[in-house]
């Protein structure tokens, strides 16, 4: 964690709880620095999180009033929160199993209603800390500790599940795109009404292991490689886009 963010965590903390080469910490990183650059007040701020390895970057880590929720029911909670008291800035967030499988209907409720809350999904492709199991996000032919033949079903593309849903503000970055996230989270953080921003988040552990990746840095460099923005997509044809994930905001807030 960068020194000038130490302020923002919890006095004590001399570890955290990512496995080497897990991208949760990046991010976490990254969302501290919106916040930081946005001069928001942690004392006004509640981050609501469910059950997985992203659930663990608001709490333990950070120095302010969380609530580490029952799994999938994140957004349920954060809503909850919000209506009893509307001055909060609520952020959920939570990994693509959590959000997106246990929890998909709060997930899209929660978008058709337009709640005022900011939602990050750290998705890595595979519910991690419960045992690598097939998520609503592995890709086609991912191997898991459920799917050990490969993923046989195809994954949800999150923004637009979202944007169908009517959330005004909806994003996907990576982690190693970091001053585009930390962008995205500032801006989701000064909208008002529902905010969601998919981040790509690498994890060697369950993931990369099983799916041939030698190294964490391995990850990160495919990462690198697959993301390309919306405006490169455009010129490029579906046969040329089949191993691309196309990052960018896909509603910037302004309908």
């Amino acid at each position: 964690m960068a020194r000038d963010l130490e302020e923002y965590l919890r006095p004590g903390l001399d570890s955290t709880p990512f496995c080497p080469g897990c991208g949760h910490g990046i991010l976490m990183n990254l969302i501290l620095r919106a916040i930081d650059e946005l001069k928001l007040s942690m004392d006004e701020m509640l981050f609501v999180s469910g059950i997985g390895c992203a659930a663990w970057i608001p709490s333990p880590h950070f120095n302010a009033d969380t609530l580490h929720t029952l799994h999938g029911r994140a957004i349920a909670f954060a809503t909850g929160a919000k209506l009893f008291n509307p001055k909060l800035n609520v952020m959920v967030i939570s990994g693509d199993g959590d959000l997106t499988s246990i929890g998909g209907n709060h997930l899209i409720h929660a978008a058709r209603r337009n709640i005022d809350l900011s939602v990050i999904c750290a998705n890595n492709m595979i519910y991690g800390m419960t045992g690598g199991q097939v998520a609503s996000t592995s890709p086609l032919g991912a191997f898991t500790s459920t799917s050990m033949d490969g993923n046989i079903y195809r994954p949800f593309d999150l923004c637009k599940l979202v944007l169908g849903a009517g959330a005004p503000y909806v994003a996907r970055y990576s982690v190693t795109q970091p001053l585009l996230l930390v962008s995205a989270i500032k801006k989701s953080l000064s909208i008002q009404g529902f905010t969601f921003i998919e981040v790509l988040s690498p994890c060697h552990t369950q993931f990369g292991r099983r799916n041939r990746y030698d190294s964490p840095a391995d990850m990160l460099k495919a990462l690198m490689e697959s993301c390309i923005s919306k405006e490169e997509a455009e010129y490029l044809t579906k046969e040329e886009l089949k191993n691309k994930i196309i990052t960018g905001e896909f509603n910037d807030g302004g309908s």
